[in-house]
């Protein structure tokens, strides 16, 4: 289309735009605010579920935590409210019996779960703090991020050892952090017993995971020691495979913990469980959803502003019926005045888009600046795929050829002489 290359082309479309500013305004708002809608909400959705992530980094999403609970239905014998357990031995039964699951971490606790925390103490100061038993695949489970030494190891749970990996909070009570006071190889004394320490982490954001940074962590082995309970275990961590269904693995663990220990096949109160998988797939859905939504409410928008741009070029059209009557009796050939509208049509068109998502690109920068060092609210990065993006603009072009068409078209019929004589 040579029209395209022509300077009087443009200069008439700019004398057209110029000549109702106002009216030229009003139309291009609705394709702006379309395309503002649709970057802005699509960007701030996948800042949340950026946040989502960050907040969930490190930690195994396709977890299930099970605990033993009391029984509510009488069987094999046995009364109704009988009280249940899990043991070590559980742990071998699950992993052969299930092939869904790809790990389990054992772990036992004092100060979760409604229990007492445990009294640590050092060199005068004295405090109570969450006490949890662990393997060293638990850190595989819920990575924290240590700012001193190490996690716990095979060879601390295998020779029973007195080390402990403490909170942060609980360094800042014990130790002079202000100074920067190194605690490895130092002690605490947790229950009489002098521990080790051989480890400090940080926590976030308090709900990111299981832990917090007023928590710390001996080995299992040590813990069931120190408190008596055998091979007793507080509950099981379990990971299922990346492509396993978690939900059927959380049954599957259920169902063979109660055949194990002679509880009702419809016992559901014999084991609680978190699903954190079921809960995270929940979540991912519902942003998912939000971005779908975010792409039709902006293409309804999109296309009532584009619509409102036919609508006005009707009028222009009309307007301009003497000048292209004029045009037509010099020698304009149809297509050249079709094409001229058309093109006036795709210029509105595409800058309004333009506006649109430059406004909309302005706010997810504010609001990426806004949010960049706060925990209190999941969201981080909020970035938009330029492919949708460009794809929006593809059809808001064709949607305005589309819709030029009409007042094109009304444009051609125009026949010289009766425009001459329209006034």
């Amino acid at each position: 289309m040579n029209i395209i290359f022509k300077k009087d082309t443009w200069q008439e479309i700019y004398h057209s735009l110029q000549k109702n500013k106002l009216r030229t305004f009003l139309t291009m708002i609705g394709v702006a605010w379309g395309m503002f809608l649709y970057v802005s909400l699509l960007g701030a959705a996948k800042g949340m579920e950026n946040g989502f992530n960050k907040l969930f980094s490190g930690f195994a999403t396709n977890s299930i935590f099970m605990w033993a609970q009391n029984t509510n239905i009488p069987y094999a014998g046995f009364p109704k409210g009988r009280q249940m357990n899990m043991h070590l031995s559980d742990m071998e039964l699950l992993e052969k019996k299930i092939p869904e699951i790809d790990y389990i971490s054992p772990q036992n606790s004092r100060g979760n779960f409604g229990s007492a925390g445990e009294q640590m103490s050092r060199n005068g100061k004295t405090a109570t703090y969450t006490l949890n038993g662990d393997y060293p695949i638990g850190n595989k489970i819920s990575e924290k991020k240590l700012i001193y030494g190490r996690y716990i190891n095979d060879a601390d749970v295998s020779g029973n050892k007195n080390v402990i990996v403490i909170g942060e909070e609980i360094y800042k009570n014990f130790f002079d952090h202000k100074k920067n006071e190194n605690p490895l190889g130092k002690s605490v004394n947790v229950k009489g017993t002098f521990f080790n320490v051989i480890g400090v982490f940080r926590v976030k954001r308090e709900g990111g995971g299981m832990e917090n940074d007023q928590s710390a962590y001996i080995p299992l082995s040590t813990f069931t020691k120190m408190y008596n309970d055998g091979d007793k275990v507080g509950y099981f961590a379990i990971v299922s495979k990346p492509d396993a269904d978690v939900n059927l693995v959380e049954e599957k663990a259920k169902a063979e913990l109660r055949k194990k220990y002679n509880v009702s096949p419809e016992d559901s109160n014999a084991y609680g469980s978190f699903n954190l998988g079921k809960e995270f797939a929940k979540l991912t859905g519902f942003l998912s959803g939000m971005q779908l939504l975010t792409i039709v409410v902006g293409t309804l928008t999109i296309l009532a502003g584009v619509i409102a741009i036919s609508n006005i070029l009707l009028i222009t059209v009309k307007e301009r019926t003497k000048e292209i009557g004029i045009r037509r009796a010099i020698g304009a050939k149809p297509a050249e005045v079709r094409n001229q509208i058309l093109l006036e049509s795709v210029v509105i068109t595409l800058t309004s888009g333009m506006l649109g998502f430059i406004f909309g690109i302005t706010l997810l920068m504010i609001l990426d600046a806004a949010t960049k060092n706060q925990d209190e609210f999941p969201f981080y990065n909020p970035t938009v795929d330029y492919s949708n993006v460009f794809s929006a603009m593809a059809v808001m072009v064709t949607l305005g050829l589309i819709v030029g068409m009409i007042p094109a078209q009304r444009a051609v019929k125009i026949r010289p002489i009766e425009a001459l004589r329209s006034e």
